[in-house]
Order: structure tokens, then sequence, then C-alpha cells
């Protein structure tokens, strides 16, 4: 089928999404914080709606309206600001809301999935570093030249969906298992708040100086 690499680019592409999955970033430490606080859960809602931005992503690239938006000075930097943005108020709500990470106050402070789905997915689509990272790694496993370019692009961006899966669940399920230490320390409690509050205020500077390039 025209629309899928050769085995070779597909093996070489598996090894890299491996690599880059389990590599930190915003959206994972997003859906690891909420399954220590809401339960495993709002974890896989939070999965679902970053996973959901890549397929975003992976269309704009495919189709090329990435690079107009990385083209035009003024809505890059409008991406950057929103996105650093968001990720300070969910710092801000970690400390603030300290509660959010009790696991004691799991089910009756659970947001609904679609909540959870939708946080996961702005924290995904206001990252203009996941936008410049889709623009320069997906196209080195396809040809510009090739007249299926664009099918093959898509295809690889929804194995990258499928490839993160099982790399992805076993985190939000051994978060859910973790919450059971926090459960018995309140201070342990405390310091996940701020260690979370710190690492999507990390991630927020590092948006900041993304350069379009």
């Amino acid at each position: 089928m025209s629309f899928i690499p050769d085995f070779a680019t597909i093996v070489q592409f598996a090894i890299a999404t491996f690599i880059i999955t389990i590599t930190p970033g915003p959206d994972m430490t997003l859906f690891v914080g909420r399954a220590l606080s809401q339960g495993k859960r709002a974890g896989f809602a939070c999965m679902s709606g970053a996973l959901s931005g890549i397929l975003v992503h992976t269309t704009l690239v495919s189709l090329g309206l990435s690079a107009l938006l990385v083209a035009s000075p003024a809505a890059f930097f409008a991406l950057k600001i929103g996105g650093a943005g968001y990720l300070v108020w969910l710092a801000f709500q970690a400390i603030r809301h300290g509660s959010a990470f009790n696991p004691d106050a799991r089910k009756a402070e659970q947001a609904p999935f679609f909540k959870n789905w939708a946080t996961g997915l702005g924290v995904n689509l206001l990252n203009p570093k996941i936008i410049l990272f889709f623009m320069t790694f997906l196209p080195q496993f396809v040809s510009p030249s090739d007249p299926h370019a664009g099918q093959k692009l898509f295809f690889l961006g929804i194995m990258f969906i499928v490839l993160a899966l099982p790399l992805s669940i076993p985190m939000v399920l051994a978060a859910d298992k973790f919450a059971g230490l926090l459960r018995r320390s309140p201070r342990i409690t405390r310091i996940v708040d701020y260690a979370f509050a710190g690492i999507f205020s990390a991630f927020a500077i590092k948006i900041l100086t993304a350069q379009a390039r």
C-alpha cells in the first residue's frame, strides 16, 4: 500500500518513538499527576487527550499547515504565551489546591472524564515545541519527492500513537498504585504538589525559549 513506508523506515521510526515516549514532557507529567491525584481513570483521560493532540499535530504536519503557523512570528509568539500560561496555571492549581493531589479526596474531587481529556489536549496543542518537533521529526522518515508523502506522514503519526500506548499505560497504572504511599504520608503528598508545580513551571520556561527554526 502506497501510504505505508518500507520496513526499514518503520523499524527506525519505532526505535525513535520509544526513546521519545519515555522522555519526560508536560503531557506525561500531567497524566501521571492526575493518576496520582484522581486515580487511573483521570490519568487515562489526560493521556487520551494528549494523544488526541498528537493526532491533530500529525494532521497539520501532513497538510503542511504547521509550517504556516511557525512561519508567522505573531502566531508563534501567541502560541508560546498561551502554552506557557496554561502550564503556569496548572502549576498554580497544584500549589493552591493541594488537596487535588490528595489520594484521600480522589473520589470526591474527581473531574469528569471530558474535562481531564480536554486538559490533556490543551497541554499538547498549546505546546509549540511539539509542533516544531513533529515538523522536524516526521519528515525525516519520508522523502519530500514522494508523491504519497502526506499519507505516509499521517500513517507515521498514527503509528506514533499506537506505539506510545503500551509505554504510557504502565506509567498511569504505576502512578495509581503509588498513590497508596501518598495516602499514608501527607508530607510526601505536599512535596508531590510542589514537585509537579516546579516541573510545569520549568516546561513553561522551555516553551517561552522555543525558537521557530
